[in-house]
């Protein structure tokens, strides 16, 4: 049977089939981020998969994460195509550098996870926030509770850690 829930008011549905999102999704309905780690390789990935992006291995194991790191690029929605995210205009989409693996399999490689900016909370990050957010500043992972055994990770400005002076934002009109 399906996990099903509502985030602003759409439906989302987990299928039982999905395996290996069904795993992933079940760490974070308690909180917890997980990942794949390879057993040949050793390297985590993300998003999960059935096999090693990297050696194609398909065993693995879940292992928890920190779920911190530094935002790669953003994009900032002013036109919101779904009805239910209109209210909420301006939101960022980060793409977060994770601290975890950062720099391999290569040097220019680092595990980068989606998520959209918002408050400690969980809710959506109000203009004043999204304002001071850009590449380079560092956030932490928070799960917004949608249904009942789902929860969607998310990103909220990391306070106690150092930020830049004036992170890169692209210029505004």
């Amino acid at each position: 049977m399906a996990t099903q829930a509502t985030y602003l008011g759409m439906p989302l549905a987990l299928d039982d089939l999905d395996v290996e999102n069904v795993a992933y999704f079940k760490h974070c309905a308690a909180h917890d981020f997980h990942l794949q780690k390879c057993g040949a390789c050793s390297l985590l990935r993300y998003p999960p998969t059935t096999a090693c992006p990297w050696c194609a291995n398909p065993k693995s194991e879940w292992v928890k994460v920190e779920g911190k790191g530094e935002v790669h690029s953003y994009s900032e929605v002013h036109h919101a195509i779904q009805p239910a995210f209109k209210a909420h205009t301006p939101y960022l989409i980060l793409l977060v550098d994770l601290d975890t693996q950062k720099g391999k399999p290569t040097e220019h490689e680092s595990l980068r996870v989606v998520g959209n900016l918002v408050t400690p909370d969980g809710t959506l990050a109000p203009p004043d926030m999204v304002r001071r957010v850009g590449i380079g500043t560092r956030v932490r992972m928070v799960f917004s509770d949608v249904g009942p055994g789902l929860a969607i990770p998310q990103w909220t400005i990391d306070e106690g850690a150092a930020q830049p002076a004036k992170p890169w934002r692209y210029p505004q009109e």
